[in-house]
């Protein structure tokens, strides 16, 4: 047995747990209101599958979008397939969560970020700390006093 608990594993567990069930939701359910989802993920993770032309196009990492059109999303515990449209051409790409590196949902100003153990503390630290569209809709929210500044989840706080 260990003799700390690691707190930022369990915290990635969970945050992706949280990603598995909204998916599921929506593969039930389809999108409710104006939500939608930018999804970054790392295409060089040994497990996401996607064509080649759009590998050699997004060699390190892409960002989709579940929003207006998406077909053949289905969630399993290990990650989600879904069919997008990339100019009238239709894919289907696998992505695990373990893969993820952000998730956003700008309609409610709500993402979460993972990053790696690997990565250097200095380089963590010159990262913005929300994706720069959140950013503005956040500060236009602020003036207007509307909405909550947008909940970004990091967990370089508990890794030692």
């Amino acid at each position: 047995m260990s003799d700390s608990i690691d707190y930022g594993k369990l915290m990635h567990r969970a945050m992706r747990s949280l990603i598995q069930d909204v998916l599921s939701a929506v593969s039930e359910n389809g999108l409710p209101g104006q939500h939608h989802f930018f999804i970054t993920f790392d295409t060089m993770h040994g497990e996401v599958r996607m064509a080649d032309w759009l590998r050699e196009r997004y060699p390190s990492e892409m960002t989709v979008v579940m929003q207006n059109w998406f077909d053949a999303l289905q969630v399993t515990d290990e990650g989600f397939s879904v069919t997008l449209n990339f100019g009238d051409a239709p894919e289907n790409l696998y992505v695990p969560y373990d893969a993820i590196k952000t998730f956003v949902d700008p309609s409610v100003e709500f993402g979460l970020r993972f990053e790696s153990h690997d990565d250097d503390e200095a380089e963590l630290a010159e990262l913005p700390v929300a994706p720069p569209e959140l950013d503005r809709a956040s500060e236009r929210a602020e003036d207007k006093d509307e909405n909550p500044k947008a909940e970004i989840v990091s967990l370089d706080s508990f890794r030692k």
